[in-house]
């Protein structure tokens, strides 16, 4: 049997701890995924999910990737993939909030369809059937991060600075935003994988050269968002996501 849930939550919790002993910001996300992942075991257990057996396995998979980014940038920070070598070296000043996204960003944009390709299989894809039951389940995975949104601001909220008169104005707006970002991404990450699949048919060249494209996007996607100014508007304008040309 693989890796379970359960044992990436014991993984995230010893990683957490030694970012905390550090006091690295990466906290922040690791902190925020690990909460998420959380309420997803409790989904699992509850049945909410047409193929839990797949659910979990991917779970674990996706996760893995950011955790493998993670452990790599604390040996050598120039072994980690592009965009998560932005996000970590990200101002330790920067807000919990600003951490939380920018990691948010590089996990979906470049680790989501590349976890998603290794966990359906190939003969899935030919499949509408299948295809259609993976992206139910995937839309449930979007219905627990949805419903965390206002507690996982709560819990920024403590872990940073007070906010101004004007932040807590826009928490509605921030709250309804990132779900409708969320949502975006989403969508285009299945136009990746498509992509990313048909150049695994291609070969292994192949699919790493437009994996190198991926990596690209989305590291200029995480550095749009570390530029001044007001992030809501330039995400309104350019999205969350990132998209690969069709092959």
């Amino acid at each position: 049997m693989g890796e379970t849930v359960h044992d990436l939550i014991a993984r995230m919790v010893a990683l957490l701890t030694s970012l905390e002993d550090d006091g690295d910001p990466g906290r922040f996300f690791l902190g925020t995924y690990l909460r998420i992942t959380r309420a997803v075991a409790g989904a699992l257990g509850e049945g909410l999910f047409e193929d839990p057996d797949w659910v979990e396995a991917w779970d674990v998979d996706f996760a893995g990737l950011y955790l493998d980014a993670l452990e790599a940038s604390r040996r050598d920070p120039a072994t980690a993939p592009a965009p998560w070598r932005r996000a970590f070296a990200a101002s330790p000043t920067l807000r919990p909030e600003g951490h939380v996204l920018l990691g948010v960003n590089a996990h979906i944009n470049f680790d989501l369809p590349q976890s998603l390709v290794r966990v359906i299989p190939t003969e899935e894809f030919a499949d509408p059937e299948a295809m259609a039951r993976r992206r139910r389940d995937h839309e449930r995975i979007d219905g627990v991060l949805a419903s965390r949104v206002a507690t996982e601001d709560l819990e920024l909220q403590r872990a940073g600075d007070p906010r101004t008169w004007l932040d807590r104005l826009l928490t509605p707006v921030n709250h309804l935003a990132t779900r409708v970002f969320l949502r975006e991404s989403r969508r285009k990450v299945w136009a990746n994988t498509t992509v990313l699949h048909q150049a695994r048919l291609a070969g292994d060249r192949e699919y790493r050269r437009r994996l190198a494209e991926l990596e690209t996007l989305s590291d200029g996607r995480v550095a749009d968002l570390l530029r001044p100014g007001p992030v809501l508007l330039r995400l309104a304008v350019r999205g969350f996501g990132v998209s690969l040309a069709p092959g």
